[in-house]
Order: structure tokens, then sequence, then C-alpha cells
């Protein structure tokens, strides 16, 4: 098995916890809502989706690949909408705002952090060219 095989086998592999944690978390969590001036606002579906974006930039830059990056959130996306399509008695995310603000942020979040986490990824050897100015005697100029 070569070291990129093992380096995406890893991710998946701890991508899959990381998944499974925020899902629930974030369901647990993003009920929490804060009344001011008779206005209801719904912060606890705000750090469940902090929650995910940041548990996203910890697997995608501890193994430099997109993958377990999308993984992750494509996982807690599946689950998070399996737990709102539940019967009515079952259901773990209702259709309100703040329901719908976790399940549909978890997509959101997920494609900000494949954007941002596409910096971390391994780039081949051949692919690494030199930022600045080549010295003229690494050119073949000699003077």
């Amino acid at each position: 098995m070569n070291k990129r095989a093992a380096g995406m086998a890893g991710g998946l592999a701890a991508a899959v916890p990381a998944a499974l944690f925020a899902a629930f978390a974030g369901t647990a969590l993003h009920r929490q809502q804060l009344a001011a001036a008779d206005v209801v606002l719904p912060l606890g579906a705000v750090a469940a989706l902090v929650l995910l974006g940041s548990l996203q930039l910890l697997v995608g830059a501890a193994f430099r690949s997109l993958v377990p990056t999308a993984a992750t959130g494509v996982l807690c996306y599946v689950l998070a909408g399996w737990w709102s399509t539940m019967p009515a008695g079952k259901r773990l995310i209702a259709g309100d705002p703040a329901g719908n603000m976790w399940v549909y942020g978890i997509a959101v979040v997920t494609v900000l952090m494949l954007a941002w986490c596409r910096r971390y990824r391994r780039r081949s050897p051949a692919a690494q060219t030199p930022v600045g100015p080549v010295p003229a005697a690494a050119a073949g100029e000699q003077g």
C-alpha cells in the first residue's frame, strides 16, 4: 500500500467518527435559542455549524486532503437528513427555522470548508514550482 492510499484510508477512518460526533452533537445543540427583544435567535444551530466546520478543518488539515473533509460533510448531512425525515413522533430535527438552518447549513459549511481546505492538499513534486524570481545561476546563466 503506498503512502497516498494509506493517508486516504486514514483520512476516511478519521472522517467517520468526526461526522458522527458532529451529527449527534449538532442535532442536540441546534435547538438552543436565545430570546432577545421578542426575537428568537437560533444560536444553537450556528454553534452546531461552527462545530462541523471546525471538525472538517481538523481532518482536512491533518490528512492534507479534501476527501476527509467531504466525507465528514456528506455523512453528517446524510444522518441529519435521515433524522429530519423520520415519522412525526420520532423526528429529531423539526422543520422549523433552527432545524432548516442546521440541515441545509451542513451543505453550505461543507462547500466553504472544501474551498478553504484546498490550501492543505498534497501536491506532487513536479507541480511545485519556486515562488519568486529564479536566481541567474539556477536559470543556467553565468555572469
